[in-house]
Order: structure tokens, then C-alpha cells, then sequence
């Protein structure tokens, strides 16, 4: 029969999550890293056969899942090279052994990657890294067609590598032009960078900069000439996006140090060597500030108590400075078993207990994938039995949408399963079953997501197989593109 309409006091409490939940987050980001850069996690090595890449990447989801991530982050752009066929850039020497040479049998693997994640319910993030060209230039293939043979000019070595030149209107205008091509090409959910804007200082060697400054840097000093440039890039990149799909998220995962409180009043009590605002040249709070970017995922790879850079006294300065983006902490599982601190196996389950206490912080990514693989401290039977153990949503971002997919119609079939179907226009992801467990007092702060069904259209759910117990109350509500929650529909027994 049909179920009626079941509105949960009002969406905000679904939405809301109190600083110290009683019961696990209905939204949380939880990401992974996965660097194709020297093949650090995918694929395991250059030239692999394509069948066993496919392999390597399903078996690298299914792990994932397991343990309750639900979004990937993927280098798809480690050095002007693509994990794509690209009219820009070669194929990358991480996936055929040789930059410029397609994958035989050729497939396209970003496309490939993408809906294998959409599968299991997942989000994916395309990482681009904007200005590193060539990794090694003593070992690093290097195609005809790359673009540091077309335009030499745009380019600069420094400490072994070559990087674009960061001051260049050409450049920018170039990795624009990747980025417009990934959107429109592509399902993503997001357009990820990491930390290398500007390289990271060498003792001793200044970035060979000065001939650019001289002729674009109309009477700034260096240092703000270069932050300029970065912010340009940063504005450039988020007008693209939003003209072509505002729903695609756009992120940075910066340093873990904006600058210290030594170099700047509002900053962190740290004392880190390098800083993002004094040495990348990335100055993060004006683009959260002004919107220019969605989210913000800081690189806080030192443990609790660390002398320089306090995992908690930085957790709690990021905090203080989201501007209304959310905030994913950016946690260093490869650092597993290499000092005291680290051989500690609580010290990434406390740190999310740590940042749950924060209502501005969404969530966490971690770096790296392919460090799950041995469970280090136990880490990923922690996630797997602890803290992922029922499945959350990315967090919506209501600057992007917030208005809520039509809600679904649930009809109970002869085998018991209820039959769910969404008419609505909007495209959805699927459908989230929530469950309140039977209380004397009933709050609706105790509902827990309990199932997330990838479906564009239909589902069965059988709630005999669900965790729910026979007294518990169910309902189903659809997820849109943005993660927003349709009213529930209570699954009457």
C-alpha cells in the first residue's frame, strides 16, 4: 500500500548535526586521496596492462566503500600530462609507460574512473596539480607534444623541475582551458588542487621569477605580485566553473599553515618552517572569504601535541576561519608507524573525534589510498567498524543548491520489499534510508542514515536485511546531484 507523507519536523534536522552527536553523522566528506604521480597509489606501475589498471582501480573502490569513504579525490593531472585523451595535454607516462602514448586496447580511464565511483554511490573529485610540468627533469618522459616543447617560454626549472610560470596571463589562460574541458566533458562533482601554486622554497634558490615580475608586476612588491597571481587563477577558475556547471565544487588543499602567529596577528600559534601565505604564495582566507572556492581541505599531517604545528591547535584555527565553506581536514595516514606519535592507534581515530566537535568542520580526506591497503594501526578496521560504520553524504553546499528533490513513492510489494520510485524532473543520486530507532521520548535528533541506494529512478529495499530492528520506524527520502534530502516518506511494515 502506499505510505503516507512523514515530515521530519522540519529538513534541518536532518541537515544539522549537533557538535557532539549522539549518533553518526548523516553528512560527513569522507575522502581519500589517490596520487597517480610516480605512481604512488594508482595504477601500480607505468604500462600496466589496461585490463589489470580497471582491475586495480575497482579493487581500490570496493576497499574504500568497505571502509565507508565516500568520495575520491584522483590526481588526474600530475605534471601538463592527462589520465584522458586531451586536445591540450599527452597521456600521462604514470599510465602507458610513455607520455603521449594512448592505452591499448584504448579506453578512456577518467571516464572509466568516474562511473565506476558513481557506482557505488560515491562522489568523484578530478585533482589537477596547476603548475608542475615536468617531475624529474633528468628521468620524466617528455612528449613532442607537450607543452613545454610548444611554448618553452611559459616555463621555469627550478630544484630539478619544471614548472609553468605562475605570472604568465598565457598560463593561466592555459590551465583554464584544462579545466573548461574537464567540466564540459565530463560528470565530475568537483575541480580539486593541492598545495604547489608557487613551488616550495629552496634554501638558498630564489624562484627565477624576476624577468615576468619586471614586466607584469605594475609596481607590487614581488611577494604581493605573486599572491596576485595566484588569486587570479584561483577567480578565473571559479568563474569558468560556474558558467559552465555551477554544481561542480571547486577545492584547494592547502598547506596546513596559512602563517604563523610570528609573521601575522590572526595567525596560528605555529611556528612552521614554510607558510602558504609567505612561501606559495596562496593567500586561502581571501578565496574562502570572497567565494571564490567551495571548500577548503588543509593539509594537517602533524599529530596532537606535535611542538611546532599542534594537529589541535591548527584544527581549531581553521575552524575559526571558514568564512561559511566547509572545512575538511586533510589527515596523514602514510605517516603510520614512523615515530612514537605515529605508531600511536589512536591518533587518527582521536583526531576525528577531535574535528566532530567542531560544527564548521565537514569532514576528513586522507593520504593516501593505497596506505589502507595494510590497515596501518588498524586504522581501516576503525573506519570499517567504527567511525563509518553507517554511510553518510557528502555535505550539501547550500551557496550551490539547496532546494530539495521531489519526494519519493514507496509502495509495498508482494514479497514484503518496499518499492520505491522518484518522478520527479531534478536528477538524483538515489535514496537515503533513515531509521529512529523506537524511544520513549522521540527526538528527532536520534534519526540515523542507516542505507544509501545508488538509483536514478527505482529501488528495492528489504527491510528484513537492514540493520533497523522490528520496532524501528524507517523512512526513504531522494538525493539530488548536491546531496540535498527530499521530505521523508515513512516505509510503513
Amino acid at each position: 500500500m502506499k505510505s503516507a507523507f512523514f515530515i521530519l519536523s522540519t529538513l534541518l534536522l536532518l541537515y544539522a548535526q549537533p557538535a557532539q552527536s549522539q549518533v553518526a553523522p548523516k553528512f560527513e566528506m569522507r575522502g581519500v586521496w589517490v596520487a597517480t604521480v610516480e605512481n604512488i597509489d594508482w595504477p601500480s606501475r607505468k604500462g600496466l596492462p589496461v585490463d589489470q589498471q580497471k582491475a586495480e582501480f575497482i579493487q581500490l573502490l570496493d576497499m574504500h566503500k568497505h571502509n565507508g569513504i565516500n568520495a575520491v579525490f584522483v590526481q588526474v593531472r600530475p605534471a601538463g600530462d592527462a589520465f584522458y585523451p586531451s586536445q591540450y595535454e599527452p597521456w600521462s607516462e604514470y599510465l602507458t609507460g610513455r607520455q603521449g602514448l594512448p592505452p591499448t586496447p584504448y579506453y578512456d580511464p577518467l571516464q572509466f574512473m568516474i562511473e565506476e565511483t558513481h557506482k557505488r554511490g560515491m562522489e568523484f573529485h578530478a585533482w589537477l596539480n596547476p603548475y608542475r610540468a615536468v617531475f624529474n627533469m633528468h628521468s620524466s618522459s617528455v612528449a613532442p607534444s607537450h607543452v613545454t616543447k610548444i611554448h618553452p617560454e611559459w616555463f621555469l626549472v627550478y630544484g630539478g623541475k619544471k614548472y609553468f610560470n605562475p605570472g604568465l596571463p598565457e598560463v593561466r589562460n592555459h590551465v583554464n582551458r584544462i579545466v573548461k574541458d574537464l567540466v564540459t566533458r565530463y560528470d565530475i562533482d568537483g575541480i580539486h588542487m593541492d598545495d604547489y601554486f608557487y613551488p616550495y622554497r629552496i634554501t638558498g634558490k630564489e624562484f627565477p621569477d624576476e624577468a615576468t615580475y619586471r614586466k607584469y608586476g605594475k609596481g607590487l612588491g614581488k611577494d604581493d605580485w605573486r599572491r596576485s597571481n595566484c588569486d587570479s587563477i584561483i577567480l578565473q577558475l571559479h568563474n569558468t566553473i560556474q558558467s559552465i556547471k555551477p554544481r561542480v565544487k571547486f577545492g584547494i588543499s592547502p598547506f596546513g599553515v596559512w602563517r604563523n602567529k610570528s609573521q601575522d596577528p590572526e595567525g596560528s600559534d605555529t611556528r612552521a618552517g614554510q607558510t602558504c601565505y609567505d612561501d606559495l604564495y596562496a593567500n586561502i582566507l581571501l578565496w574562502l572569504k570572497e567565494g571564490w572556492i567551495d571548500y577548503v581541505a588543509p593539509q594537517l599531517y602533524w599529530e596532537r601535541g606535535h611542538k611546532l604545528c599542534d594537529y589541535d591547535v591548527l584544527l581549531d584555527w581553521w575552524n575559526k576561519h571558514t568564512y561559511g565553506r566547509h572545512l575538511y581536514i586533510g589527515h596523514a595516514v602514510y605517516r603510520a608507524g614512523s615515530n612514537t606519535a605515529w605508531r600511536n592507534k589512536e591518533e587518527i581515530p582521536e583526531e576525528i573525534k577531535d574535528l566532530r566537535t567542531y560544527s564548521t568542520t565537514q569532514g576528513s580526506i586522507y593520504f593516501s589510498s593505497k596506505n589502507f591497503e595494510s590497515n596501518p594501526n588498524g586504522w581501516s578496521d576503525s573506519l570499517h567498524r567504527n567511525y563509518y560504520a553507517l554511510p553518510a553524504l557528502v555535505p550539501p553546499m547550500p551557496w550551490i543548491d539547496s532546494i530539495p528533490p521531489a519526494a519519493p513513492v514507496v509502495e509495498k510489494n508482494k514479497n514484503g520489499q518496499f518499492a520505491i520510485t522518484y518522478n520527479g524532473e531534478e536528477k538524483i543520486k538515489g535514496f537515503a534510508i533513515l531509521d529512529l530507532p523506537e524511544l520513549v521520548d522521540v527526538k528527532f535528533e536520534y534519526v540515523t542514515m542507516i542505507d544509501i541506494i545508488t538509483s536514478d529512478k527505482t529501488a528495492l529495499f528489504d527491510r528484513s536485511k537492514s540493520i533497523a530492528t522490528p520496532k524501528d520506524r524507517l523512512f526513504v527520502c531522494a538525493i539530488d546531484l548536491n546531496n540535498n534530502l527530499s521530505k521523508a516518506v515513512e516505509l510503513v511494515p
